[in-house]
């Protein structure tokens, strides 16, 4: 499990003011940033479970799927993800927002290094545009 010493969403944290990008860390284990996209704003969410010692990624397009269009787009989503390297899309069921998911086993690991986190961020928002 991690130390005290060092906290997975510490180095995030530092990402995300490299970018210049705003960011709220009101919770020690979450960490939410706002990003603009090329057809929609995006929301960044970063969690720790330390129980599972697991980080837990999410990236929220600001683009609503109506109840009439759901089905359709779960058609879409089916195939999409099958062609996605790692994450998957889902439809968040209370806010009807797309959401991009992935989360990261750290057992064993000292932590997430500053590419994987990069690369994480940067596969999200290129899946998110495409």
């Amino acid at each position: 499990m991690q130390t005290d010493i060092f906290h997975p969403l510490d180095l995030v944290e530092e990402i995300f003011a490299a970018n210049d990008w705003a960011f709220e860390r009101a919770v020690a284990d979450e960490l939410v940033a706002d990003v603009g996209g090329r057809w929609a704003d995006y929301s960044l969410m970063f969690g720790w479970r330390e129980d599972m010692a697991m980080l837990q990624f999410a990236c929220a397009c600001d683009l609503r799927i109506s109840l009439e269009r759901r089905n359709a787009v779960y058609e879409l989503l089916s195939v999409v993800n099958d062609q996605l390297p790692i994450g998957h899309f889902v439809v968040d069921p209370d806010s009807n927002l797309l959401v991009f998911r992935h989360g990261s086993l750290m057992r064993g690991h000292s932590g997430p290094t500053v590419e994987q986190l990069e690369d994480m961020v940067e596969l999200a928002l290129a899946e998110c545009d495409r």
